[in-house]
């Protein structure tokens, strides 16, 4: 693990892999979701032989091993998370920008609002709108362990809610805790970019789960028919978090992307 300094805070990351040596090609970051950390990135350190780029996987703040901030959720603590991976790239020479969830609503937001050009972004289980469910908003404030549960069921963030892959996610919410999985939520739910798609003007990989109920396919399809330079796949027996649960075949997916 290391960090990286910057507006009065430290911001974790890890570098998961180095590649076969062309230092030529940016590195990959890789930007993790609400209640997450970049232990969910784990199954992606063979992306970087893939690629034959490095790939790192940061904690957004207040996850992991970052320091807090003092944010409300919504844009505040958007934009803080879009400093965080800012700093990150800055820190790794990363120039493609993968986001899965609320690390999608990240990625759009740095590339709308900060003039930072990436070579290429990946939008995985996410959307330009992330309205989330009343209930759930609710349990997230007075039953973390409902939330949680919920969040774990069959066909949101997992296929199958049994797997192995599951079983990690839970854990990573559970020690992110209930405040700041709650503000991440929140932020999700006030994110709405549906109207500025045009302006992500880099070429991007929209990637979604078969079966996923959270962000379903629709989202993604309206995300790839509005960002003028996007391509679309779909992975099988899957929900919102492919990079965990379908990892070869999402690896595949962006290695394929980055070569094209």
């Amino acid at each position: 693990m290391e960090t990286v300094t910057h507006h009065g805070r430290e911001t974790a990351y890890e570098r998961l892999g180095e590649g076969n040596g062309d230092r030529d090609r940016s590195a990959i970051c890789c930007v993790h979701g609400s209640g997450g950390d970049r232990r969910l990135w784990e199954k992606q350190r063979p992306l970087a032989d893939a690629t034959d780029r490095p790939v790192v996987a940061l904690d957004l703040s207040g996850h992991g091993d970052s320091s807090d901030v003092d944010a409300s959720p919504g844009y505040t603590t958007l934009s803080a998370h879009v400093d965080d991976v800012l700093a990150v790239a800055e820190a790794t020479d990363a120039d493609v920008l993968i986001g899965n969830s609320m690390g999608g609503a990240v990625v759009m937001q740095l590339v709308l609002e900060r003039g930072f050009t990436p070579e290429a972004i990946v939008l995985n289980g996410t959307g330009a709108r992330l309205g989330v469910l009343e209930d759930l908003l609710e349990w997230l404030e007075t039953d973390f362990e409902r939330a949680v549960e919920f969040l774990h069921g069959r066909n949101r963030l997992f296929h199958d809610p049994e797997s192995a892959a599951a079983e990690r996610s839970r854990k990573v919410m559970y020690d992110s805790g209930q405040a700041v999985t709650n503000r991440d939520f929140r932020t999700c739910h006030r994110f709405d970019v549906r109207h500025q798609l045009s302006g992500i003007d880099v070429p991007t990989l929209v990637v979604y789960g078969e079966y996923d109920q959270l962000t379903p396919p629709w989202f993604h399809e309206f995300l790839a028919d509005e960002i003028p330079d996007a391509e679309l796949v779909g992975i099988g027996d899957a929900a919102q978090s492919t990079m965990l649960e379908r990892p070869e075949p999402f690896n595949e997916a962006v290695a394929a992307f980055l070569d094209g």
